[in-house]
């Protein structure tokens, strides 16, 4: 049997946990008995904690307790933790089962414990979308990925948000006993077939600024509405009735990204939507979103999602067809 240990704490995410271990559980009726998974559940005490949802998941053994060496280990995330301060405990354990297990990581923001516990560093990682520049600026030596479903790096495995850890369980049961199984299993939870990690996240990619009436905002629904014209940084500082230069200043200040940032992204976030909703032939979708011919598009999306429109489409498709 193959050990699974999921780190939880008040205040944790009750899918970051409940998915992952359903992942593991259905896995072992799809493979001969005594190759599945066992799990545990490791807290500051071996009690309830009380998730941020309001149920009570009860601990089976305390952080002091689980120094044995686990297959898998795991930890949640919880909508606070990227603002409290750091857990001690709970660094302490993660350091000392990171060195013992064969496979370790985070669920959602539990990167951001990682990264208290000094595991981030020079390491290939994702957390939520809405997390991932705070995880960038606060563990600055990691490489932090802001829309990938889940990252592996070596041994370390990190996952986008909330649902996204029965992608990175999926992702880990297919490692271990293939993808036949990993598909059983989706198809058993009535999920998508495993999305590829360097997927997009299915989550709004595009942040507004807080104040819609600023020449950023304004600029930004002007790029949603003529995603398919020429949008140069003239043309998008005409729109916001500043120069070229002020534009391009305050756009990185308010946005966290260059004007051709954000509408690349934009442009990649309309076409997937695109490829996801319609047969619409990839040259077409490439003209309507402003990428101009298929061939650029592809460069674009294999350089952003790590995967070419056709292969975005057909893993989509299957995904459904499953």
């Amino acid at each position: 049997m193959r050990t699974v240990a999921i780190a939880v704490f008040p205040g944790v995410q009750a899918l970051d946990v409940a998915g992952p271990v359903d992942v593991f559980a259905e896995a072992n009726g799809f493979v001969p008995e005594g190759e599945g998974y066992e799990f545990v559940l490791v807290g500051p005490e071996e009690r309830a904690v009380r998730a941020s949802n309001g149920t009570r998941l009860l601990a089976d053994l305390s952080w002091r307790e689980a120094t044995s060496r686990y297959d898998i280990a795991l930890v949640a995330g919880g909508p606070a933790l990227p603002s409290d301060a750091p857990i001690k405990d709970l660094s302490r354990w993660l350091v000392e089962v990171a060195s013992k297990s064969d496979r370790y990581g985070s669920i959602c923001t539990g990167a951001f414990a990682l990264g208290h516990a000094g595991l981030l560093d020079d390491r290939d990682v994702t957390t939520h979308w809405q997390n991932a520049p705070q995880l960038a600026t606060q563990f600055p030596k990691a490489r932090v990925e802001l829309d990938r479903i889940y990252m592996r790096d070596g041994n370390l495995v990190t996952s986008a948000g909330v649902t996204a850890g029965i992608d990175v369980a999926l992702a880990l049961v297919a490692e271990d006993h293939g993808s036949k199984v990993a598909l059983a299993v989706a198809k058993r939870l009535v999920v998508f077939a495993q999305r590829r990690g360097g997927q997009s996240q299915f989550s709004p990619y595009l942040s507004a600024p807080a104040d819609e009436t600023s020449p950023v905002a304004k600029v930004q629904a002007y790029v949603m509405e003529h995603i398919g014209a020429r949008l140069s940084v003239e043309e998008l500082a005409r729109v916001a009735g500043m120069s070229e230069r002020s534009f391009a200043r305050s756009f990185v200040q308010l946005a966290n990204m260059t004007p051709h940032e954000f509408v690349e992204r934009a442009r990649v976030d309309a076409a997937r939507n695109a490829l996801e909703s319609s047969d619409t032939p990839l040259k077409t979708i490439a003209y309507e979103y402003g990428f101009g011919t298929a061939d650029r598009m592809r460069l674009v999306f294999t350089r952003r999602l790590g995967v070419s429109p056709n292969d975005y489409r057909a893993s989509f498709r299957a995904r459904f067809s499953a």
